[in-house]
This record gives C-alpha cells, sequence and structure tokens, in this order.
C-alpha cells in the first residue's frame, strides 16, 4: 500500500498544470471524495483564521469531532497545512 501511495504522491507533484490536476482529481477521486477533501480545505483555512469551532460546525453540519481533528493537525509545530496557511495569509510573507 505504501508503494501505491508513494506512486499517486509522485504523480501529483509532478503535476503542474492545474487543468491537468483538476482531471487528475477528477479521475482518482469521486465526487463526494473532493467535496469532502474541499470541506476539509475551508475548515483548516476557517480555523487558521480564527473562526470558532462551533460557528464552522454550524455552517458546514459536520460534527466538532472533524473540526477538532483540524484543529490539533494545525496546532502540530511540523504541520505542513499550518505552514501553507500562513504563507496565503500572514502578512510577513506576502
Amino acid at each position: 500500500m505504501n508503494d501505491n501511495l508513494s506512486e499517486i504522491i509522485d504523480i501529483f507533484s509532478e503535476t503542474t498544470d492545474k487543468r491537468e490536476m483538476r482531471r487528475l482529481f477528477e479521475d482518482v477521486f469521486t465526487e463526494a471524495e473532493r467535496t469532502d477533501i474541499a470541506k476539509r480545505w475551508y475548515i483548516f483555512k476557517e480555523l487558521y483564521k480564527g473562526t470558532p469551532q462551533r460557528k464552522i460546525a454550524k455552517e458546514m453540519e459536520v460534527s466538532l469531532c472533524k473540526i477538532t481533528r483540524g484543529s490539533k493537525t494545525l496546532k502540530k509545530d511540523d504541520s505542513v497545512i499550518k505552514k501553507v496557511l500562513s504563507d496565503m495569509y500572514d502578512e510577513s510573507h506576502i
């Protein structure tokens, strides 16, 4: 399984064209999976911006457990998601 995951990570990381990446997502993930990925990304962004967990849960109609998972990820010192969001939102990186 790790070899397969490694291969798909390589394929995704080598794909630089946005349209090709979208098509790859459509080929690999179901519509429901793509929706879940987009929701998870939105949750990470809102948490990073300081939106209260309960507000996100209500707005997204998801359990607090899903929100808490995202919050724990952002609290990790080595969180890649936190670094990406910092690069996106923090003025020091603009």
